[in-house]
């Protein structure tokens, strides 16, 4: 990396992985280094936020370490460091942000504040030179389902967002009641490619006509009746089904989903008028998402162009905290050392 690039060092802690990268001019990836924990987490079914702090307290500097190295660059050659510090689990958070503040302060570099949500749609942008506006965004995680309406990367107004669980924590809970391991999105589509989605209506909640606001709980709770009868005192019957009657619940949950998840993107973007769909979060690796979105793209008149991020950048990472915080830069959009961080945002 070398001339006039503005190389930018990425931090991101808000839950489960610790990440480091290093982007030049919010688009070229000199490295991204990812140290997971779902080994840690895997017997409990889900992120406990006291190992996740531990875990990252020991990993966040080496995992900055390599980035540099791998990006081979040194501190006199980064120009910032950008952080995620909202929303997340603040115990975790707080581990990224103060290696960012004590970076930022040891190396005399500008601080950048990254909401992580608006993040994860860089990932989208990461490669399109000719980002068609207005986008209506959609994010789809473990913690969060949200709908955006971008006028550009730092410009995002809230159109919707989830009343209860988000989509991917409904995928890890019915996970969770199929007896599938953690974490439950991969497993249940995986479990789904063999099922029939048609094989069970579970419900789809819309929230109204106008609402572009999003509930999964409903769902949740079907499958859990579907699974243990409605007065939840018989045992679960997945431990007696085949795997051909597991799928089946797997493939219609996750048709359900889905079905929900398009159609209120489908909804936003005719309200806004939007030239263009972004979809970012670690549910967006879900390949009949990405299908089914593409197929309402390709019918919509005129017709949308989808932008996903790739799959290496779907779950959390910090190229993305990088990137964005290239337009933070150009706009001198700067944080102080006394940045916290925050569990919403």
């Amino acid at each position: 990396m070398q001339g006039k690039s503005v190389n930018i060092l990425g931090i991101e802690t808000s839950c489960d992985e610790t990440a480091a990268a290093v982007v030049a001019d919010g688009r070229i990836v000199g490295s991204s280094v990812i140290a997971s924990q779902t080994k840690l987490h895997e017997k409990y079914g889900g992120v406990v936020p006291e190992i996740a702090s531990r875990a990252h307290i020991e990993k966040i500097y080496p995992v900055i370490a390599e980035a540099m190295e791998q990006a081979k660059v040194g501190k006199d050659d980064i120009d910032a460091i950008a952080v995620a510090n909202q929303p997340g689990l603040t115990i975790a958070l707080v581990v990224g942000v103060t290696a960012a503040k004590t970076l930022s302060f040891a190396w005399d570099k500008p601080l950048i504040a990254i909401n992580h949500l608006h993040a994860h749609l860089q990932s989208a942008m990461l490669t399109e030179e000719n980002l068609q506006l207005p986008a209506v965004a959609l994010i789809v995680s473990g913690g969060h389902t949200c709908l955006y309406n971008c006028e550009s990367p730092l410009e995002l107004e809230l159109l919707g967002s989830t009343i209860d669980d988000a989509a991917g924590e409904a995928f890890d809970k019915v996970a969770n009641i199929l007896r599938l391991p953690y974490p439950g999105g991969p497993s249940i589509e995986k479990a789904a490619k063999n099922g029939d989605p048609k094989a069970i209506d579970f419900p789809r909640s819309m929230l109204g006509r106008d609402s572009l606001d999003f509930s999964f709980s409903g769902i949740k709770t079907a499958v859990l009746y579907y699974c243990c009868g409605q007065d939840m005192k018989g045992e679960n019957k997945v431990d007696s089904m085949s795997k051909e009657e597991i799928a089946d619940i797997a493939a219609s949950f996750q048709a359900a989903v889905i079905d929900v998840l398009v159609r209120k993107t489908q909804r936003a973007a005719e309200r806004i008028g939007a030239k263009t769909i972004l979809l970012g979060g670690g549910v967006a690796a879900n390949n009949e998402l990405r299908t089914t979105l593409q197929q309402m793209c390709n019918s919509a008149e005129p017709p949308k162009k989808l932008l996903i991020a790739p799959k290496q950048y779907c779950t959390d990472n910090a190229v993305m905290v990088a990137s964005l915080a290239y337009h933070k830069f150009e706009a001198k959009l700067f944080a102080d050392l006394t940045l916290e961080p925050k569990a919403t945002g």
